[in-house]
């Protein structure tokens, strides 16, 4: 049973909770309770003494972002709401209405970075979790929407953190309204902090850096919103730390840096040393702040003066200012004897280095300190002072001297922040001190509370404002809220004789003390309700502030409020020799001294200098105007409300003391917020939610209305009975304190009878299917049961039946056996007969049809025998291969022969010493017969000449089959070298693709290593490129800028040079040079050692080049005296021969055409060969492999020189031709009066032949008709023809009997070189001969293959070089041959001219564009300043890349390097403007990008290099550029190609970036499944821009259908895909950073619901992905955190198990954002539960092993490198169509 919640009172904790655990009837005087721990408690009710407990809120609205979304308002709910925020989810802000709550933390969290920022830009308040940077982007947007300055007001006790807020507040404004120029005037602005922290703060015991001052901060805005400078104004410096601090605080910071930086060698003369050495940095006993460097901080003071623009000189007049402070306090002032007087030493070394330091004089200093000056009406006195009095004048001027310097640095930075722009508007940002109390209280805790007493009572309005205002917009009957007015309080201080008027007038009399202030304090204020008088003290009075009583200690409050410094001390200060110092001292108000008299007049009388107007002012007087006008300043303005927190007195992380922050809740307003918002209408509801939370509660038939409004009208008068609970408004629903909770209950207790009525039906339908399970098993086993009885009975029923019929089937089965053997035997021998009828027939016809098929194949197979045997190609067939075996086995059997010869020489030689032995033992046979007469030795002598015989036929016969076996073994080792080979081949390729696949693993890793640093490097440059663009932008603006500042007449940058913003782009040059100079040049510059082996080719090519030039030389004079020749005819009349010479002229002009440009081609091709041999010799070591290289690159030479002359021949011939058809058909024409013909006189020349005359009767003579002269003519074209060729044929003798020398000399060391292996293969045995001879060979064979391969390869490189200049030139003869021809046409008949220009035009389109110079601007402009991508969007993708492409390949058609640079460059500038002009257009950006991008694949896929023409046609490939390497362009070309991608992801970004949130995390992708919690004051349409009609909603279904435009637009325009993914992968990128980062802020969309529709959402934007074929461009990787993040919300989150799931699931997310989200986890209802702290420390505890980064939110500017993949196009050229819609008539097709 549920029992109601309450909170009670308790001494330590504040508010403790508890339990009814009895039904309490109205008059019982105990209330029967529970606490948590089960203890029972009787807590006393009285009527006024102890009321009822406040009741706890449900837990569903624990931890709200907003108190006032608590449906039960008071401190309790409050308290508990901070604590648990901050202790259980670590979030140190709440909002509190209009008050952002912040608790200090003492500890750093990653919470303020820059990507934090970005997510809180342009977010409604109430939409992000509670942050100061929330606040300070509502004020921003507030500045903007409703053009009213705004104010943030920073308050809370030392300690709090005000100043931390206020300098994040001031940093969110620096980054969001950065400066439009490059000022930096927001970092300037962020500069001053650590100034004002180095001379404003100072150790504290409640905080190690807190502000002894208030400042309000103005920030400035211009019309456009950036911040254009600033202003700061301080309040109430704590002078008194200067000379005082208590135990354990320090004075201000500045004094500790500069004596931690005295042994700086800039500051060796300011004589300081340790700051314990120093009265007033030692009267608080420790000097050190526990991980503060102060060496550090002071170097940071001193880079932002130095930032903020003051100079050097005047910081080290600072610092001597300050360390003279440090000296005056260790000035010992020595009492004399009478006790009434004092001195100060001569000798104090302290008092030197003070008037040092300052530049005053000592003895007057050292006088003054001890003395003082009375001036009375008529004389003026100096007296001398007490060592007490003197003591507390030089702290006065201590004090004084400090707070003249701190206004002087106050001054110059807001001199450095001031701006010369006219200022819009402001955002001041206000921190001050807080309310506080002590033990002793004195004038500076007085004005502090009183400064608090003012802001309490403007924040207290102000909230009244808005509540009425609401309450009027909703149209909601206004009922006035009573509220706490502390107007009584601030009169009795500011009023006219109130406490500071009291205190002023004291002040001035003579003689007044503390002690006569107090006592008229208590007479004229004793009857007031906020003054007391202590029981116990007259020297002390007590205040009731707003927040607590404080009493104050009189003493010391007219020493402070006077704060008197003697006039003396002043001057002396005043006539110091620095300026800075003099400067400190001189008021505003002093007029400057007179230099007109030099007469000094004395006065009669001594009359008394009149003391200055502001000495007269005392410090509360001015207090109080300025907080006036402090007050005026922010009544003016919109506030916001930042109150800190200081959650312990010992600075522990995370650590909450109840007691004090009840008592800072208290004092800082937000109580007596909560409170006037639980007077009148806390809770409210719009219409829409309050139906879609409480719509369980309606009938079904409600819930079909359309009219939602008066549905819940309906609804709330059903179930709230009173009707003063709520009230309806225009949008919204206003409930009183508690109704929510009460609707709350109804809603919990409707589902939990929901959920009852569903187990109950759940748990019936589990019994029903129990009960069914049950009887079906009963059934079961009773069917098995019966069928086993069953079984039974007729087993033995037919054990019974199977006796009987066995009987019975024993005779029947007999008989029938005996009738079946009967039929089996006939059957038997009727089927085998018929069986074996069949087989023979089969057989018959088998062999019958086998025979005829054996005779056809016989036939046909000595049909084609007889063919093939008289066939040549057959002989051919069998004899193939088998040449070089037979020359092999010729060369083997020679050696055998050779062998066999010396063998049958030895044996001749065996044979005949064998005869001679016979022979000789014959002889002796016959002596020894004669001598003895014996027979018996004779036969012995022919057995032994029978055996010698038998011997050498056994020797012949073993030689023979030596013979034998050696020709058997011959063939064998020629038949198995070519499987040896085979065999090694294989082997050798199997070990190389084992070693392959042994590498593959290493390959794959180092290929990983190499994409990673590819990436990055490719990163990095990108990186730079987008800096580089932005200075160029930075560079633009700059220059518009400076245009637009100076007066009179400028000169517009439009008619600048069209380089000036592309000057690093590099030109492209043409000139080359031949000539043997520059040769010399590149051998020192290659060196002697590598050119030593080039020197003999070089010579042969220059050579070359000199015979070249001097028929270069011949042949130029014999024009020039043809063409005087010319001139001199040209005076007579014309006559045959004048046009023959013509025709002559025109003929050697072209031969001289040809000649140059092949003079200059062949320079080109040897100084390209010099490059070759240079490289190769310095690649190569070896001098034979030099030696084949340049023999190569010399043949090379040779065909290159061979084939023009050839063609040069063949045009000759051709053009000699057609000159000879022409004056044939024209010869009547040409054939004039031989009186008429005159001939000059032959000239001497080279030739004779050429300048040979006939005369004019010679003509006449031999023809009439000139036939003969015309044949003369020919057969001297013809001689010369034959002269040329026999010369070539010469020239290709000598060049081929070189050739044979050379080849002789490489056969002869070939020959050497097998001489030595085949010696070194005679002295191996037989089998190493086998096997070196097989290793020799497939040597030799490998280098041959890969000689022939180098060679193959340079000889289609030359080819296709040659083919090129081939058609160079046949493309100018062409040209030559029409344009002489139109011209003969044109003379002969003028009326064809039309039809050569029409048949001209008839020329193949070669896929080339041609344009004048003067139309590059026209075509510039047309194509691309005013092309809209719409005009051609529906021709061919990026048809203007095309066309510029086209153009550049006729510039480089006509070798014209100027106009391919101007005109590159001129397209680069224009695209530049294009997309500067359209920075926000994505269709514009895309449809540059395709093009930009198209125009760097037409150079690469038509430069020529082999590597970009892999995928060319034939036809793509004649197009390539013939004269120009435009490499340097390109890598020009790609990085714009990059910018403009970089441009298109920005303006992509800033379109989906405001859909993001509201598409992926609010619209209900799936309906009725997200539910609506109870909104705080921050939601309410106060808080949002109701002008505009409210922030706009975009559902999923939008987001999809802006990135589908974003695709078709990139795809219409032509965008390669590689590069369409890189983009889509980009905005997937930013949707999930900015879903993520709007997750992890956002407290009300960490639920579960909010899982299940984040977890659809991304699956419909990965089913988008496949629908478009882009799943495999990694975009769906980008959205893996996302998904995972909506898996952590809907996965369970209790026991360890879920822990671990949560960690091996979430590897995408950081430690940080997996903790973040558990912390975030809201239920949406009753039924879920929180996520427990342990759980959450669990996840900790297992995620520390993670290295993951300390920022919590995803990088929303993080940019993928991008990648630019070669694609070429499959478009021809030649058969692109331009619209005539373009309006490019200018162009010619070419």
């Amino acid at each position: 049973m549920a029992f109601t919640r309450v909170w009670i009172p308790d001494p330590e904790d504040v508010w403790r909770a508890a339990e009814i655990s009895r039904d309490y009837k109205e008059g019982e005087p105990v209330l029967h309770l529970k606490l948590e721990d089960e203890t029972p408690l009787e807590y006393p009710i009285g009527p006024k003494s102890n009321p009822l407990p406040f009741l706890r809120n449900p837990d569903i609205l624990v931890g709200e972002n907003d108190l006032t979304a608590l449906s039960y308002l008071h401190e309790p709910a409050v308290l508990h709401n901070l604590r648990v925020r901050f202790l259980e989810s670590n979030h140190i802000y709440t909002y509190c209405g209009i008050v952002l709550v912040a608790i200090n933390p003492y500890e750093q969290l990653q919470i303020y970075g820059e990507e934090v920022i970005n997510a809180y830009s342009g977010q409604n308040m109430g939409d992000m979790d509670p942050h100061i940077f929330a606040v300070a982007e509502e004020a921003y947007k507030q500045m903007a929407r409703d053009e009213r300055n705004q104010s943030i007001i920073v308050s809370g006790e030392s300690g709090a953190g005000k100043t931390v807020s206020a300098k994040y507040a001031m940093r969110f404004f620096a980054t969001v309204g950065g400066s439009a120029n490059d000022t930096n005037v927001e970092e300037k602005v962020l500069a001053s902090s650590p100034i004002m922290e180095a001379i404003g703060n100072a150790k504290t015991t409640r905080n190690d850096n807190s502000s002894r001052f208030g400042k309000y901060i103005q920030i400035g805005f211009s019309r456009h919103y950036h911040i254009i400078g600033a202003n700061m104004r301080t309040y109430l410096l704590e002078k008194s730390r200067v000379v005082f601090q208590a135990e354990d605080e320090r004075n201000y910071h500045i004094f500790y840096q500069l004596c931690a930086s005295a042994s700086l060698p800039e500051f060796k003369d300011l004589s300081l040393t340790t700051a314990e050495d120093f009265t007033y940095t030692s009267l608080g006993e420790n000097i050190f702040i526990e991980g503060v460097n102060d060496a550090e901080d002071f170097e940071k003071t001193r880079e932002a003066f130095t930032l903020l623009g003051i100079k050097e000189s005047s910081q080290i007049n600072i610092f001597r200012v300050i360390a003279s402070i440090l000296h005056l306090g260790n000035i010992e002032i020595c009492p004399e004897r009478d006790g009434e007087s004092c001195h100060v030493s001569v000798h104090d070394l302290h008092l030197k280095h003070f008037c040092r330091l300052l530049g005053v004089e000592l003895q007057q200093m050292e006088h003054w300190l001890c003395h003082r000056k009375l001036a009375t009406a008529s004389e003026t006195y100096v007296k001398t002072m007490s060592s007490k009095q003197a003591a507390n004048a030089r702290d006065a001027l201590a004090k004084h001297i400090y707070a003249r310097m701190f206004d002087w640095i106050v001054e110059h930075i807001n001199m450095s922040l001031q701006t010369s722009s006219k200022q819009h508007s402001f955002i001041g940002v206000l921190d001050i001190y807080g309310f506080e109390t002590f033990e002793l209280n004195s004038f500076e805790q007085f004005c502090i509370n009183y400064a608090n007493e003012k802001l309490q009572q403007q924040f207290n309005s102000h909230v009244f404002k808005l509540e009425q205002e609401e309450y009027m917009k909703e149209q909601i009957p206004w009922t006035l809220i009573d509220f706490y007015d502390n107007q009584p309080c601030i009169d009795l201080i500011e009023a006219r004789l109130g406490i500071l008027d009291l205190l002023d007038e004291e002040c001035k009399v003579p003689k007044g003390t503390d002690q006569n202030w107090a006592q008229k304090l208590y007479k004229q204020h004793g009857s007031s309700a906020h003054f007391q008088k202590p029981r116990m003290s007259n020297t002390s009075f007590i205040i009731i502030h707003f927040a607590d009583k404080v009493e104050y200690q009189c003493e010391g409050f007219l020493e402070k409020n006077r704060d008197t410094v003697y006039e003396e001390q002043i001057n002396i200060l005043k006539a110091s020799q620095f300026q800075l110092v003099a400067d400190l001292f001189h008021d505003k108000d002093d007029p400057p001294p007179s230099k007109s008299s030099r007469v000094n007049v004395r006065a009669a009388k001594s009359v008394p200098k009149v003391p200055n107007k502001d000495h007269r002012k005392t410090v509360g007087h001015q207090f109080r105007s300025s907080l006036h006008l402090l007050m005026e300043t922010l009544n003016a303005t919109t506030p916001h409300y930042v109150r800190c927190i200081k959650p312990n007195d010992y600075k522990e992380a995370f650590s909450f003391d109840s007691r004090r922050a009840v008592q800072q809740l208290r004092a800082c307003g937000v109580l007596e917020t909560i409170r006037i918002s639980a007077a009148g209408y806390p809770s409210r509801w719009t219409y829409p939610d309050f139906f879609n939370r409480y719509r369980v509660l309606m009938k079904k038939s409600d819930m079909m209305s359309s009219d939602k409004k008066l549905v819940c009208k309906n609804l709330l008068e059903t179930l709230i009975k009173e009707p003063d609970m709520f009230q309806f408004g225009k949008t919204k629903i206003f409930f009183r304190a508690g109704q929510v909770a009460y609707l709350e209950k109804l809603r919990t207790d409707k589902f939990r009878a929901a959920c009852i009525k569903i187990q109950t039906t759940v748990r019936g339908w589990l019994q029903r299917v129990r009960y069914r399970k049950i009887r079906k098993s009963a059934i079961t086993l009773q069917r098995y049961g019966r069928g086993y009885l069953a079984r039974r009975t007729g087993s033995v029923l037919l054990v019974t039946w199977n006796v009987i019929r066995r009987t019975v089937n024993v005779s029947l089965s007999l008989l029938q056996f005996l009738l079946h053997h009967k039929a089996m035997i006939i059957q038997r021998s009727v089927r085998g007969w018929l069986q074996r009828r069949k087989f023979r027939r089969a057989r018959n016809a088998a062999i019958i049809i086998q025979c005829a098929f054996r005779r056809l194949r016989a036939k046909r197979q000595l049909k084609q025998l007889k063919i093939e045997a008289r066939s040549a190609e057959h002989l051919k067939k069998l004899n193939t291969g088998m040449e070089n075996k037979i020359v092999q086995l010729q060369r083997k059997m020679d050696d055998q022969s050779k062998e066999y010869k010396a063998q049958n020489e030895q044996l001749q030689m065996v044979n005949a010493s064998l005869g001679s032995e016979v022979t000789k033992l014959q002889k002796q046979l016959e002596v020894i017969r004669g001598q003895q007469g014996d027979g018996g030795q004779l036969t012995s002598l022919q057995d032994e000449l029978e055996r010698l015989r038998e011997e050498l036929q056994e020797a012949q016969a073993e030689r023979k089959r030596m013979e034998e076996e050696h020709s058997t073994e011959k063939l064998n080792l020629i038949l198995g070298e070519e499987g040896g080979v085979r065999f090694c081949l294989g082997s050798e390729l199997s070990c190389g693709r084992l070693s392959l696949s042994a590498d593959g693993g290493g390959a794959s890793q180092r290929e990983e290593s190499l994409q990673s640093e590819l990436d990055a490097e490719r990163q990095r440059y990108q990186n730079l490129l987008k800096e580089f663009s932005r200075l160029e932008q930075r560079y633009d603006n700059l220059k518009e800028e400076l245009s637009l500042s100076k007066p009179g007449h400028r000169r517009n940058p439009s008619n600048q040079s069209s380089l000036e913003s592309d000057s690093n782009y590099p030109s492209v040059s043409t000139s080359e040079v031949g000539d043997t100079e520059d040769s010399i040049q590149l051998v020192e510059e290659m060196g002697v050692e590598k050119a030593a082996m080039d020197i003999s080719l070089f010579m042969k090519l220059q050579k070359r080049v000199r015979e070249l030039e001097q028929e270069r030389k011949r042949l130029q004079i014999s024009v020039d005296k043809m063409e005087e020749l010319a001139k001199r005819r040209g005076s007579e009349a014309k006559s045959p021969t004048s046009e023959q010479d013509t025709a002559d002229l025109a003929y050697n002009s072209l031969k001289r055409q040809e000649l140059e440009s092949e003079n200059k081609k062949l320079k080109n091709d040897l100084n390209e060969l010099r490059k070759t041999v240079a490289e190769r010799a310095s690649q190569n070591s070896s001098s034979n492999e030099l030696q084949d290289g340049y023999n190569l690159l010399l043949s090379q030479l040779k065909a290159a020189n061979e084939e023009l002359d050839a063609r040069k021949e063949e045009v000759l011939i051709l053009r000699t031709q057609i000159l000879s058809t022409a004056q044939l058909q024209e010869k009547n024409q040409h054939i004039v009066s031989p009186q008429l013909v005159h001939c000059p006189a032959a000239e001497p020349g080279p030739d004779p032949g050429l300048t040979l005359c006939f005369k004019q009767q010679d003509w006449c003579y031999l023809n009439e008709d000139g036939e003969l002269g015309l044949a003369y003519q020919g057969l001297k074209q013809v001689a010369r023809l034959l002269e040329a060729q026999l010369q070539t044929q010469s020239r290709q003798h000598k060049d081929e009997l070189e050739a044979l020398h050379t080849q002789i000399e490489l056969l002869k060391d070939d020959i050497e070189k097998k001489q030595e292996i085949l010696n070194y293969t005679m002295s191996l045995s037989p089998e190493a001969q086998v096997e070196y001879s097989v290793q020799q060979e497939i040597t030799r064979l490998t280098n041959d293959n890969l000689d022939l391969k180098e060679l193959v390869e340079k000889l289609e490189k030359n080819e296709r070089k040659l083919k090129k200049q081939l058609r160079i030139y046949m493309k100018k003869v062409q040209e030559l041959e029409a344009s002489q021809a139109a011209a003969v046409t044109g003379r002969s008949r003028p009326e064809l001219s039309r039809q050569v220009t029409v048949q001209r035009k008839e020329k193949d389109f070669e896929g080339m564009l041609e344009y004048y110079k003067e139309d590059e601007a026209l075509l510039i402009k047309t194509l691309i300043t005013d092309v809209k991508p719409s005009t051609v969007s529906a021709t061919v993708p990026c048809l203007p890349a095309y066309i510029l492409f086209m153009c550049i390949r006729h510039a480089d058609y006509i070798n014209d390097d100027q106009k391919v640079e101007s005109l590159l460059t001129s397209t680069i500038n224009a695209i530049k403007k294009v997309l500067k002009k359209n920075n926000d257009d994505f269709e514009m950006t895309s449809f540059w990008l395709a093009n930009t991008s198209r125009l760097l694949h037409c150079l690469k896929q038509y430069s020529g290099d082999e590597v970009f023409m892999t995928q060319n046609t034939a036809k793509q490939n004649e197009h390539c550029l013939k004269n120009f390497d435009l490499a340097e362009y390109r890598q020009v070309l790609s990085d714009l190609s990059i910018q403009i991608y970089q441009q298109l992801i920005k303006v992509a970004e800033g379109i989906i970036q405001p859909m993001i949130v509201s598409a992926m995390l609010e619209s209900e992708s799936i309906p009725s499944l997200a539910g609506v919690k109870p909104m705080g004051y921050r939601n309410r349409s106060s808080s949002m821009d109701t002008d505009a009609g409210g922030p706009t909603s975009y559902t999923l279904e939008a987001l999809i259908r802006q990135l589908g435009q974003f695709h078709g637009t990139m795809r219409d325009h032509g965008l390669d895909p590689e590069i369409v993914g890189q983009v889509v992968r980009q905005l997937f990128h930013c949707i999930n950073a900015v879903t993520l980062n709007n997750l992890l802020l956002r407290k009300d969309v960490c639920s579960w619901s909010t899982g299940m529709q984040l977890r659809y959402n991304t699956s419909q934007m990965e089913e988008w992905l496949r629908g478009n074929n882009l799943y495999q461009s990694k975009a769906a990787a980008t959205l893996e955190p996302i998904i995972q993040a909506a898996q952590l919300l809907q996965v369970k989150k209790k026991t360890s198990q879920d822990a671990e799931a949560i960690c091996s699931l979430c590897t995408a997310l950081t430690m940080q954002q997996i903790v973040k989200i558990l912390n975030l986890y809201t239920p949406l209802n009753e039924f879920e539960e929180r996520v427990t702290v342990s759980f959450i420390r669990n996840i900790q505890n297992r995620l520390q092993e993670r290295n993951d980064p300390p920022q919590l939110l995803v990088d929303t500017k993080h940019t993928f490198p991008v990648l630019f993949p070669y694609t070429p196009s499959a478009l021809s050229l030649e058969t692109l169509h331009i619209p005539a819609s373009l309006g490019l008539d200018f162009l010619i097709r070419v």
